[in-house]
C-alpha cells in the first residue's frame, strides 16, 4: 500500500548539554517540540479493521522535528465494534520533551511516581533511576551485583517494584530511604528472564518471565509462587483491568492469557491473526484489552464482556508496535519502532495520529502515564520522553 506524505517543519529552540556519568546529574533544559497536524487521505479498511494513513514531517535539525499525522476514519463498522465511549472534548495539541539520562543506562521501562518524579530501569548499569522533570536532575540507586532490571511499576504502597532479570527476583525500593528488598524466585525456577509486573485488585503482584513462566508475590508475607505458562516461552507484558483482573501477553506463543487469581491457572485467548506476536497488553476504563501485535504490525482489542476481537493495522510501510498504554481519556498509545514514533489511536473515530520522536533510534520499549502525560523510555538514545496532552 502506498501512503501519500505531506511535510511539516518545526524548529527546536534549545540545544542539549552533555550529561555526566555520575549517579546524580543535572542536564540541560529538555527539548520541547509542538506538532502540527493535518488529516490524511482515507485508506481502505482491512478485514479485521480500518487502516490509517500516515503523513510525515521531515527533520530540520540534528535532534529532528516532531511530525504528527492524522489518519482517516474508516466508514464501516462491524458487529464486534468497540462500545463508543462518552463524547470527549477536543484533544489538546500535544508537545514532546526528551530528558537525557546518564550514558550507557539503556532505560528500559518507566513509571511516573505520585510525587511528580519518574522512575526508570537502567538495565545496562543495574540501577533504578529517578528523574525530576522540573529540573532534569537524575539520580541512580544500585540494585545489587548482577542486576539487570527490566520492568518497573509503582505499587499500591507508592513505591517502585522492579522485575530484575539479572537477579532473577522481584525488587522493592523504598522511595524515601532507598532501601532495596529482593524477593528471589523459588529454587529450581531457573532463569526466568523476568519482564513485567502488575498488581491485581487484591494487592498481589503478578509478573511474567519470557522463559515460559508467570508468577505472583504476596507483599505481606514475601511468598513467591511461579507457574508454567501454556505454550512455554513468551510471557511478556502484563496488565490489570479496573475490576482487578490480570491478563498477560505471550510474545513467542502469540496469545493473551487471563489468570485465575485463586488457582493461578490461565485461560488462553487467541487473537484473530495467527502468529501476531502479542507483545504488551493494557486495559481501558471499560475493561477492554488492547494489545500491541509486534509481528503483525497491528493493534488489537479484546472485549471480555462478549469475547469479541478487533484488529487495526498501524499506518506506515513497516509498523512495529512494541508497547501499548491507554491514557485517562481512553486514547490508546503505542510505540512504533518502524516509524520511530509514538502513535495515538482513537477507538471512537478509529483513527491514528503519528508523533515522530525527535531522537533516533528512540526504541521506546514501554509506555506508562498519568493524567495529561504519556511517558516512555528511549532505550536507544539514553533518554526519557514525555508527550504532554494537556
Amino acid at each position: 500500500m502506498v501512503f501519500k506524505r505531506r511535510t511539516f517543519r518545526a524548529y527546536l529552540l534549545a540545544a542539549l548539554m552533555l550529561v555526566g556519568c555520575e549517579t546524580a546529574s543535572t542536564p540541560a533544559a529538555p527539548t520541547t517540540v509542538s506538532p502540527a497536524t493535518e488529516p490524511a487521505a482515507p485508506a481502505p479498511a482491512t478485514a479485521t479493521g480500518p487502516a490509517g494513513v500516515e503523513t510525515t514531517a521531515g527533520p530540520d535539525t540534528v535532534t529532528a522535528a516532531l511530525e504528527s499525522t492524522a489518519s482517516a476514519t474508516a466508514a464501516a463498522a462491524n458487529e464486534a465494534a468497540p462500545t463508543a465511549a462518552p463524547t470527549q472534548p477536543p484533544l489538546a495539541q500535544p508537545t514532546i520533551q526528551e530528558y537525557p539520562v546518564p550514558p550507557g543506562s539503556h532505560p528500559h521501562d518507566v513509571a511516573p511516581a505520585p510525587d511528580g518524579s519518574v522512575w526508570y530501569t537502567a538495565q545496562h548499569t543495574g540501577e533504578l533511576g529517578r528523574l525530576d522533570p522540573a529540573t532534569g536532575e537524575v539520580h541512580h540507586i544500585p540494585l545489587g551485583a548482577g542486576s539487570a532490571p527490566h520492568g518497573v511499576i509503582v505499587g499500591p504502597d507508592g513505591a517502585p517494584w522492579i522485575t530484575d532479570g539479572g537477579l532473577n527476583a522481584i525488587v522493592h525500593v523504598d522511595p524515601v530511604t532507598e532501601e532495596v528488598q529482593t524477593f528471589p524466585l523459588p529454587a529450581g525456577s531457573g532463569s526466568a528472564n523476568l519482564n513485567t509486573a502488575a498488581f491485581d485488585g487484591r494487592g498481589i503482584l503478578w509478573f511474567t518471565g519470557q522463559s515460559g513462566l508467570y508468577g505472583r508475590v504476596d507483599p505481606a508475607t514475601g511468598e513467591v509462587e511461579v507457574f508454567s505458562a501454556p505454550g512455554g516461552r513468551g510471557p511478556y507484558g502484563i496488565a490489570t483491568t479496573p475490576a482487578g483482573e490480570v491478563y498477560y501477553a505471550s510474545l513467542a506463543s502469540s496469545y493473551i492469557g487471563h489468570i485465575d487469581l485463586d488457582t493461578g491457572e490461565v485461560e488462553v485467548l487467541d487473537p484473530p491473526t495467527a502468529g501476531q506476536g502479542a507483545r504488551r497488553v493494557w486495559s481501558d476504563s471499560q475493561g477492554r484489552l488492547w494489545v500491541s501485535e509486534w509481528d503483525a504490525g497491528q493493534v488489537a482489542m479484546y472485549d471480555p464482556a462478549n469475547g469479541a476481537w478487533r484488529e487495526w493495522p498501524l499506518p506506515g510501510n513497516n509498523p512495529q508496535p512494541y508497547a501499548v498504554f491507554v491514557d485517562d481519556q481512553d486514547q490508546v498509545w503505542l510505540s512504533d519502532f518502524g516509524a520511530n514514533a509514538l502513535v495515538r489511536f482513537d477507538p471512537v473515530s478509529e483513527s491514528f495520529e503519528v508523533f515522530t520522536l525527535p531522537s533516533s533510534p528512540a526504541n521506546v520499549r514501554q509506555i506508562l502515564g498519568r493524567p495529561g502525560e504519556v511517558w516512555g523510555a528511549e532505550s536507544g538514545v539514553d533518554q526519557l520522553v514525555v508527550v504532554r496532552t494537556q
